[in-house]
């Protein structure tokens, strides 16, 4: 059953009249969470961030993507729910590069609700909170709705794509890095996603080098990328 609160919350989504931020804001408080991101599911196979609230959460949200495994990446791929009440408390193996890169960064417990419709999943709701505090059975309740009411935004509602890609440069250096190596799309993003993994960088940082040239990815004798400064 919803609560009061939730229930004006959708009722504000239904509505329209605020920005993103707002709405996202909105639905943390929501759910008493330190940060929230949905990310949708591009033709290409990417995630793009749609809706973000929290510093945090972003960063969570990049590493995510950066290292295609995490709460979000396998609500995604199972369609159910990932619930982590204490991200200290997951045996090592589950998540190895997510959980070694957390250093840091106060995010402690993570709930992640898959938006889909039978098998067709169209994005993920990622909710953070900074302590390892377990979601309560009517906090749970209230996103499950709000993951339904997205789904439908998202499906049903003509916003199945977002106008503004927060990841824009990534898709572009994707598609170069693809090109230079001959190889497809997904194994494109895959060496980026590594390539920023093992330097310690954000995958959008390392997508901008690769888009001004400062960077490029070559199959040869030096390893898999190669930096060239700014030669093309």
């Amino acid at each position: 059953m919803l609560s009061e609160q939730a229930a004006k919350v959708l009722g504000e989504l239904r509505a329209g009249g605020r920005t993103d931020e707002q709405l996202a804001e909105i639905c943390a408080d929501l759910l008493d969470a330190d940060g929230l991101a949905v990310s949708l599911v591009l033709d290409m196979g990417h995630t793009e961030l749609v809706w973000c609230h929290g510093t945090a959460s972003a960063q969570f949200e990049d590493l995510q993507f950066t290292l295609g495994e995490g709460p979000g990446p396998d609500a995604l791929a199972s369609g159910h729910p990932v619930r982590v009440p204490d991200l200290a408390e997951v045996r090592p193996g589950r998540w190895p590069a997510l959980l070694g890169a957390l250093d840091g960064l106060p995010v402690r417990a993570v709930y992640a609700f898959p938006l889909g419709l039978g098998a067709i999943q169209v994005g993920v709701l990622t909710v953070v909170r900074n302590g390892p505090r377990a979601l309560s059975a009517q906090e749970t309740d209230d996103a499950t709705a709000l993951a339904r009411l997205l789904t439908a935004r998202f499906l049903g509602g003509g916003q199945s794509t977002p106008q503004v890609l927060h990841r824009a440069v990534v898709h572009q250096a994707t598609g170069m890095v693809s090109v230079q190596l001959d190889r497809p799309l997904a194994e494109a993003l895959m060496r980026l996603r590594a390539y920023a993994y093992a330097h310690g960088r954000p995958i959008t940082e390392v997508a901008q080098d690769v888009v001004a040239r400062r960077l490029r990815f070559n199959d040869d004798e030096t390893g898999p990328d190669v930096p060239v400064g700014d030669r093309g």
